[in-house]
């Protein structure tokens, strides 16, 4: 992988990783935060499409076709997520979606994008793949107060869930970008818009919430507006140059990072499990960057 590539995909996971913190910190909002979160984005980014090649193509049709796919996935996406945040962990959901979802992302880009990683590339997505599980199997399992039974942590079902759903994306927005040649700024802003309508409806008889989270939260939402759609569209701009099997594992460096917020912020369980566990995860990086 190309240094550019590279320092693109590490910067995406750094803001990847803050906007999942900010996210973790209102998911309760529900919908209401995800409207706000695609008006935010929509609003901040569009500014800079004049400045960023504009749509990046004359294919009209392409692009609407594009965004207008990636806008239906990117909600399926967010909605797994903020209910996978409900209910569970912040580190069980966020790594076990961000070690499901690369592993398909790679499958899929080999079998269909007929892509071919480097052997020693191919062992670096093992590795950091695995150290994001076992991050993500910290709580695997939880005790139920009433019975006392034990079973399956549902961060763990909705994190996998969320998982498909990047994995889709990943590969459709890739496609997209390549194949129409999109402006990534552009691809991203269409993405977000195309959103807002589906939050509308599902908060149809709850703008009063919507304009309370408005004013209490306005700066969570800022930050989220302009970090959210900053680490995918470096993640699109890092595939026109580096492969989806490479760039989409890369990426989960963010893991690292949340893990860690959980641990020693949240106080979530067994921090030395998670820092072991990071340390693979890096060992994985360190053997893509070769």
């Amino acid at each position: 992988m190309s240094a550019l590539a590279f320092v693109l995909v590490f910067s995406a996971a750094v803001a990847h990783a803050a906007w999942n913190v900010i996210a973790h910190g209102i998911s309760r909002a529900g919908f209401p935060f995800l409207w706000w979160g695609a008006v935010a984005s929509t609003v901040i980014w569009s500014v800079a499409i004049p400045f960023t090649g504009g749509l990046g193509t004359d294919d009209i049709r392409g692009f609407l076709l594009g965004v207008l796919v990636s806008g239906v996935l990117h909600v399926g996406y967010m909605l797994v997520l903020q209910r996978g945040y409900q209910v569970g962990n912040l580190s069980t959901v966020y790594a076990t979606a961000r070690g499901s979802g690369p592993f398909l992302s790679v499958l899929i880009a080999m079998l269909i994008l007929g892509e071919r990683p480097s052997p020693t590339a191919l062992v670096g997505v093992g590795v950091l793949i695995a150290g994001i599980i076992a991050i993500g199997l910290v709580d695997r399992v939880g005790a139920d107060p009433v019975s006392g039974r034990r079973g399956m942590d549902p961060g763990i079902l909705f994190g996998l869930l969320t998982g498909v759903t990047i994995a889709v994306y990943t590969i459709w927005d890739a496609f997209a970008v390549r194949q129409w040649s999109l402006s990534p700024v552009a691809f991203m802003v269409g993405t977000a818009a195309l959103q807002i309508p589906f939050y509308s409806v599902a908060v149809r008889r709850r703008w009063a919430a919507v304009r309370a989270l408005g004013r209490r939260q306005w700066r969570r939402i800022v930050a989220f507006g302009v970090l959210s759609p900053l680490s995918y569209i470096l993640v699109l701009q890092a595939v026109t140059i580096a492969p989806v099997a490479l760039v989409a594992p890369l990426r989960e460096v963010s893991v690292v990072l949340v893990s860690l917020f959980g641990a020693f912020v949240l106080r979530e369980g067994r921090p030395g499990w998670r820092v072991a566990a990071s340390v693979v995860v890096v060992g994985g990086i360190a053997l893509l960057a070769v």
